[in-house]
């Protein structure tokens, strides 16, 4: 696979690191994620990597932390801006500068924040809402005539974090390959999400047609009736997405030829040029929403199938599952070195589960990683079972 040979270490963390580290594990990178002692983890993306238990709060903990970070070519950190700096684990410890040598010069360092890091908001709490909402993007989103709504977390978190973390990793990966050396990879959410949402903000700071007016009235933003979801006689929804005239073209005649079908033309009935005609959109709305509660959803579905009419159901996860396989396949494919196949059974992966394998590949003994144990780098559940029992 195309990262086979690549070593990377990633601290434990939630959404963002997980993924980045999920998608270089994909492609063949070793992942070790780093996780405190006595934590737990219902963390399911997981698939490759392996866990080792390690306060690294203790002097022997971040010695073997440092030594996993020195013969790695990728540090993921999750933490809070500061954070890594104040244990002896900044950037400053593996890449040489002017003032001393580096442990690691090759390392890529890739930081994972919500905020931007010289922001006034860099040091808060925070979660995907709140980085969507500072980014622009959130207040041109659908939702009600009084609010927009949120895409679950995957704008933030995965988007513009994870995804463009693991993007900055390689041109970081692609640049060490001429220069010989690492250097920092800086995301954060707030940016990350504004950089992926270009197009719409570009366009309402350019005053684009598509997004000329207030939000609801748009196309993308559930404006358009052509561009929406509805809700059939089942409770189950078809979603349309005919924006261009020949392909609203083919889905209003399966539509109108529906509606004669049944008796349910109405008074007013839509052409193939309403999709042009603004004024007409709200009676549009009306006859979609009207029709396809006469039949449920799966009618709906072969009505249009194998058609361009760009309306195809909305399927539940379950349902998708038929489809498309138990878990989500790793994207994009490579034509010789594609990703690794999803395993048919994910579970979460239990922090240190390969603490002891993992201290033997950085050359520890039995004895030495006894003694460790003992000074409390893997825990306290681990010290006290290597301490030695007093005698009666």
């Amino acid at each position: 696979m195309a990262l086979d040979g690549i070593k990377v270490v990633e601290f434990a963390g939630l959404a963002p690191g997980p993924f980045a580290g999920l998608v270089l594990a994909h492609n063949g990178a070793s992942v070790i994620r780093i996780d405190r002692p006595s934590s737990t983890s219902q963390d399911l993306l997981c698939a490759g990597k392996r866990s080792i238990a390690l306060d690294v709060k203790t002097a022997s903990g971040l010695r073997v932390a440092k030594e996993l970070i020195a013969k790695a070519d990728v540090l993921i950190d999750p933490f809070r801006p500061g954070v890594l700096e104040k244990l002896g684990l900044g950037p400053e410890v593996f890449h040489t500068s002017d003032k001393r040598e580096g442990l690691n010069d090759r390392l890529v360092f890739a930081r994972l924040a919500g905020f931007p890091r010289d922001g006034v908001h860099s040091s808060m709490a925070g979660h995907d809402i709140n980085y969507i909402a500072l980014s622009g993007i959130l207040s041109m989103l659908p939702g009600t005539t009084d609010k927009p709504a949120f895409p679950l977390n995957l704008l933030a978190d995965f988007a513009g974090g994870g995804l463009l973390c693991s993007n900055g990793i390689l041109l970081a990966l692609i640049e060490r390959g001429k220069s010989g050396r690492g250097q920092v990879v800086n995301v954060d959410m707030v940016s990350g999400s504004r950089y992926i949402s270009s197009f719409p903000l570009l366009g309402a700071v350019y005053n684009a047609a598509s997004w000329r007016g207030p939000r609801g009235t748009n196309i993308l933003d559930g404006g358009a009736p052509f561009y929406d979801i509805y809700t059939c006689s089942d409770g189950k929804w078809m979603s349309v997405g005919c924006m261009e005239p020949q392909f609203f073209a083919q889905f209003i005649d399966k539509f109108k030829g529906v509606m004669k079908s049944c008796g349910k033309q109405g008074s007013w009935s839509p052409s193939r040029s309403t999709v042009s005609t603004k004024e007409d959109w709200p009676k549009l709305r009306k006859y979609l929403e009207d029709g396809f509660r006469t039949h449920p959803r799966d009618f709906w579905t072969e009505v249009f199938h194998g058609t361009d009419a760009c309306a195809v159901p909305v399927l539940s996860p379950e349902e998708a599952t038929q489809l498309y396989g138990f878990h989500p396949k790793p994207h994009p494919e490579l034509s010789r070195t594609s990703p690794s196949p999803p395993q048919d059974k994910i579970k979460p992966l239990d922090p240190g589960e390969h603490t002891t394998g993992i201290l033997k590949e950085l050359g520890l003994s039995q004895e030495e990683i006894r003694q460790i144990a003992i000074e409390g780098a893997l825990g306290k559940e681990a010290r006290d079972l290597e301490r030695p029992k007093s005698k009666l």
